[in-house]
């Protein structure tokens, strides 16, 4: 084998295989960009004669929405993300059919009936329809003191959950429900919410799932009905931006919060919705969780397009991996990868993983100044968010706790651990409340 001089051979090797996998991520991606620019039109076309109003895509809108100078109302405004993706061929397209972005966005907000190429059975729709208004799908464990009667007036704690990206509450009820010790069972109310978009939690089109839309809707559902004064979060992934940013809203009210594997970079860095993009669903084709995030993020036909064969087609896909794996119930994991629709999980990923983003430093400010107990949580083998998130956020909070666990990826820091994982968030939570009561 012919080297370089001076460069071992594992050394060579490796060069190799990373330039073998530039080479065809490029050659990937400019079919990617192609085939999302070809299906541009197609979705353009069928919406035309299957809807009857359709929601115009981002795809001939070049201007990078941007939030006012003095950074008020950032929030109001949806992630430049969305308008700034390039693709090689709208960028070599010499005629723009795209109309004005004041019309687009009218028509964004003008209904809130579904796709047709959305799925419309009872586990995907909102649990609300029929209803007057609105509200997010949780579930409540009530303490067994309040369910016996043993208690004076609110003297249980209260924890909310929040889950990551394509998940629901289910994945709270499995790993955290089960696991639960009696002191505990006893003396906290348990809150898991599926987030706006997500579970069975409303789905509706004409909402842009910003930050703000999704905190307006567990203050809707959760605190103002239940009357929390009081409450600890727990969050994974995505839910950790919404937990912060809930932390910075309620800073009195929250006694702590626990993030497990929380995406963060700096707001400070220039195109910060665009940095977390770029870091987190990088266009490369391996390792293929990337490739599939990438895939999704970048595209937004590509993505309606595989949501239209694998969503709206779940209960066909549930039935043949049932068949083949000779399983009853599938993992609860492999069902909540289709209830969302393409409408929320595009603009959840944009407008609050990538967009919500600059507004990360201030609600790490928020949170540090009014001395919350933070406690941040992830494993070492971590695909999904950079470990380097997690001590970038350490560096913004001295005081926080950090703990990596050795071998564990994006989900198994919780999955396969149940037992321990719920064991230490329980240990934060008693930690907390001693450490408010001395």
């Amino acid at each position: 084998m012919a080297t370089f001089p001076g460069v071992s051979p594992r050394r060579w090797r490796e060069r190799a295989s990373r330039g073998l996998i530039s080479a065809l991520s490029l050659l990937v991606f400019a079919f990617s960009d192609l085939a999302d620019f070809v299906l541009c039109f197609f979705y353009r076309f069928v919406d035309g004669f299957l809807d009857e109003n359709p929601i115009p895509c981002y795809c001939w809108n070049r201007r990078e929405k941007q939030g006012s100078p003095d950074g008020v109302g950032e929030e109001e405004e949806v992630s430049e993300t969305l308008y700034g993706r390039k693709n090689l061929f709208r960028e070599i397209c010499l005629v723009c059919i795209g109309g004005r972005s004041s019309e687009r966005e009218e028509k964004r907000g003008s209904r809130s009936r579904g796709r047709w190429s959305d799925c419309g059975c009872e586990s995907c729709v909102s649990s609300q329809q029929g209803k007057e208004e609105e509200k997010l799908y949780l579930m409540v464990r009530e303490p067994s003191q309040a369910r016996t009667g043993n208690y004076k007036g609110n003297s249980f704690e209260n924890v909310i959950f929040l889950h990551g990206f394509l998940s629901s509450s289910s994945m709270w009820l499995e790993t955290v429900f089960p696991n639960l010790s009696e002191v505990a069972k006893r003396d906290f109310r348990m809150f898991a919410v599926d987030l706006l978009g997500f579970g069975r939690s409303p789905k509706p089109t004409n909402c842009m799932y910003r930050l703000k839309e999704h905190l307006e809707m567990i203050e809707k559902s959760v605190l103002k009905p239940f009357q929390l004064s009081s409450f600890h979060l727990v969050a994974h992934s995505m839910g950790c931006i919404i937990a912060l940013a809930l932390a910075a809203k309620y800073p009195d009210s929250v006694r702590s919060v626990t993030l497990i594997a929380p995406p963060y970079f700096s707001s400070t860095e220039v195109r910060a919705s665009h940095t977390a993009l770029n870091r987190l669903a990088e266009r490369k084709i391996w390792p293929p969780l990337l490739f599939g995030s990438s895939i999704m993020s970048w595209y937004e036909h590509l993505g309606r397009t595989v949501c239209f064969i694998y969503c709206r087609n779940h209960a066909m896909w549930e039935w043949i991996l049932k068949l083949f794996t000779w399983r009853r119930d599938l993992n609860f994991m492999i069902t909540d990868l289709t209830k969302h629709t393409h409408h929320s999980a595009w603009h959840t990923m944009h407008n609050v993983i990538c967009g919500a983003m600059k507004l990360m430093d201030k609600h790490l400010e928020v949170v540090n100044k009014a001395g919350i107990s933070v406690k941040i949580i992830q494993g070492d083998k971590d695909q999904v968010v950079p470990l380097e998130c997690s001590y970038n956020m350490k560096s913004k909070l001295p005081l926080v706790d950090l703990k990596i666990i050795t071998n564990a990826d994006h989900n198994t820091v919780m999955i396969g651990r149940e037992k321990v994982f719920t064991r230490d968030l329980e240990q934060i939570w008693f930690a907390s409340i001693k450490s408010k009561l001395s």
